[in-house]
């Protein structure tokens, strides 16, 4: 890895919350020593999504597993600011200042992927890699987004138990997972219900989806110089890649652009590939602007 990775402390496996300001207290997961690298994960989602990956890149980095602000264990953004993606980029950008985090490399999917573009766009990290990031979409298919992820963020608190029952079964995760997943029954039982429930008891989600109407992926010139890779799944139902990642394309051509056989959130799909392409991306570092 490049000397200009920021190196910390091996540390041991741990889960905690960040003891910087409030402003950027995010609770994560670290594992592993090396150069650090940030997980930021999708809409409704936890740091726990990333599992199957973690153990694998943990042998050559110092993996920072993170619930984004509103997620998770993560107190939301502090009052009056909202769950935007520039906001949630902010908010970030505290929290590698407060852990000490000079630069790291970052991984996210989905809002996640659209945070690390994000952050890329400042400079504020090595290299980006972008899962299925939003950002890429027509305001139709910004909406058939929301509209999709609109009944979970709303679930009424008496349909529940009979969600929790029917997604702990390989069929009913296949039903209710097909536009994320592209191998939802790969999911583990347990693990689909704990998303379920962690995607109701969110404080930002339905803010967040709301304010996906204020974000749209523009200025792809400032970029230009940035260690982009976009990762898109061939299964993504959600963020559609025979529309979106074309675009990507377009948008970025000096990115690494790579594409692969999973859904839209890919990491139970096919977490060797997944971990290959993220190990890759940290390898194309560009220096930092004088």
């Amino acid at each position: 890895m490049s000397a200009r990775s920021a190196q910390r402390t091996p540390a041991a496996d741990r889960s905690h919350d960040s003891a910087g300001a409030a402003a950027v207290s995010i609770n994560h997961h670290r594992q592993g020593a090396g150069p650090p690298l940030v997980l930021i994960h999708g809409i409704g989602l936890r740091w726990q999504i990333f599992a199957p990956v973690i153990g694998p890149l943990a042998a050559d980095f110092e993996v920072i597993a993170c619930d984004s602000p509103g997620f998770g264990q993560s107190p939301p953004l502090a009052d009056g600011v909202s769950p935007t993606v520039p906001a949630y980029a902010d908010a970030f950008e505290r929290f590698f200042a407060a852990a000490g985090l000079a630069r790291p490399h970052v991984a996210g999917n989905s809002m996640g992927g659209a945070i690390a573009l994000e952050l890329a766009r400042r400079g504020a990290v090595a290299t980006a890699s972008a899962i299925s990031p939003a950002g890429f979409w027509t305001a139709a298919e910004r909406r058939f987004c929301q509209a999709s992820l609109a009944p979970l963020a709303q679930t009424p608190r008496a349909a529940r138990p009979a969600l929790e029952a029917l997604i702990r079964t390989r069929a009913g995760r296949r039903a209710l997972l097909w536009q994320t997943f592209g191998r939802p029954a790969q999911l583990p039982a347990q693990e689909a219900v704990a998303t379920l429930r962690d995607a109701w008891a969110a404080p930002a989600f339905a803010g967040a989806l709301a304010a996906f109407d204020d974000y749209t992926f523009a200025a792809p010139e400032q970029l230009a110089r940035a260690a982009v890779t976009i990762l898109w799944g061939t299964q993504d139902r959600l963020l559609p890649f025979r529309l979106q990642a074309p675009r990507a394309r377009a948008l970025l051509p000096h990115a690494r652009h790579v594409t692969i056989g999973a859904g839209h959130v890919p990491f139970y799909d096919d977490p060797p590939v997944v971990v290959e392409a993220i190990r890759a991306g940290t390898r194309s570092e560009v220096a930092p602007a004088a």
